[in-house]
């Protein structure tokens, strides 16, 4: 095999294809990157039996071929090659890299060895990069870290007619937002349930962020249940979670009369400051009241801190204990200027709701988008 390719193109899609490969494996073949030369161009991919990423780019080829090489460190050496062609020569098992006044030699893996990577043809809708990336930026934060139980550890896809809602939870708090979806010429009947790993996702978000639009296609074959998201001549797979979901759906009230309207930034600075004599996992106390929020935080040797910030109440005065991080997440992820925080109520009148976190347009309009965040509060210590 004997190729010739442009340095920035060749290092970019090198490190596509290594992005979602773990990093360690059980298997050293699964850290390779499969490389294929043929007269139209090359095309790199990788595969650990979960998570698969194949991408084309142009390139010079003098002789076709199939080589399997040590994905990470070729990523490492093509980012650091100076500003020339690359030129890529195989014989028999030894690898040529050279750019410039720089030769590499690698040792190519046996790529008889190298599992099948998984093929989808089938196309299930397209949506728009922009709003998926932000959408996944806002939700994939509520999903679990926990591997113990792996179905809250995804963020949950969910299409229907011509939208698509991205659900995902810890447990703790709930995150979802609704964006279009374009189901083309196979409209679904019913809804499309789709559990993607959030790491994936995440991934997925941040590579195909400005590609216009991303197509997407759920399949099952041989009992694996697989998505798949294409963008600019870029795929990535994934293998999708089993299990049931949590219906996390209705706890979402359908209206509350109770909330608070403060400035999104000041509401953060203020969780920030506030928040530096407490012990970690402890919580922070809200109040909230006609004369604005008071957050009051009391840590280990009699430290304390407290700050007020302007805030448009309507309903009664509240007071609620929140984790200060699972707050700032929520708020992050608001992006818009303002922001309400709404009480949901419980049959027990001495144990609060979950807060309900929704963008604003100012003071006096709801946001337009459809983002929502549910956050439990810890119990008040009186």
């Amino acid at each position: 095999m004997r190729f010739q390719a442009n340095r920035d193109v060749f290092s970019e899609a090198v490190s596509f294809a290594v992005k979602l490969l773990p990093q360690r494996t059980t298997l050293p073949i699964l850290s390779g990157v499969l490389i294929e030369a043929t007269e139209s161009g090359l095309t790199l991919s990788s595969f650990d039996y979960e998570v698969s990423a194949r991408t084309e780019i142009a390139a010079e080829v003098e002789e076709t071929g199939t080589v399997l090489v040590s994905g990470r460190l070729l990523a490492e050496i093509a980012s650091r090659m100076p500003n020339a062609p690359v030129r890529f020569v195989t014989d028999e098992s030894r690898i040529t890299v050279s750019c410039g006044s720089a030769n590499f030699t690698l040792l190519s893996m046996p790529v008889e060895e190298y599992p099948t990577i998984p093929q989808i043809s089938t196309e299930s809708g397209l949506v728009p990069a922009e709003d998926f990336a932000a959408a996944v930026a806002q939700v994939a934060v509520a999903a679990s870290r926990d591997d113990v139980t792996p179905v809250i550890t995804g963020v949950q896809l969910e299409v229907s007619g011509t939208s698509v809602s991205l659900v995902a939870t810890d447990r703790y708090r709930v995150a979802v937002r609704e964006i279009d979806w374009d189901p083309g010429s196979n409209p679904a009947s019913d809804t499309i349930p789709a559990l993607v790993p959030a790491r994936t996702l995440q991934e997925i978000g941040k590579t195909f962020g400005h590609s216009g639009t991303i197509s997407v296609a759920i399949t099952s074959k041989d009992d694996r249940e697989l998505i798949a998201f294409t963008a600019d001549k870029k795929t990535v797979t994934s293998l999708l979670i089993k299990g049931n979901f949590p219906p996390v759906r209705r706890l979402f009230p359908e209206s509350v009369d109770n909330y608070a309207v403060m400035n999104t930034a000041e509401l953060i600075e203020a969780t920030r400051r506030v928040q530096l004599v407490l012990e970690r996992e402890a919580a922070l106390r809200f109040t909230f009241t006609a004369d604005g929020l008071t957050l009051e935080a009391i840590g280990s040797e009699q430290a304390q801190a407290s700050e007020t910030i302007d805030a448009i109440l309507t309903g009664n005065d509240t007071v609620v204990s929140l984790k200060p991080q699972f707050l700032l997440d929520g708020l992050g992820a608001v992006h818009s200027e303002f922001v309400r925080i709404s009480f949901t109520k419980t049959e027990n009148p001495n144990k609060p709701g979950p807060v309900l976190i929704t963008s604003q347009t100012s003071r006096e309009n709801a946001g337009a988008d459809s983002y929502k965040y549910l956050l439990q509060p810890n119990l008040l210590l009186r």
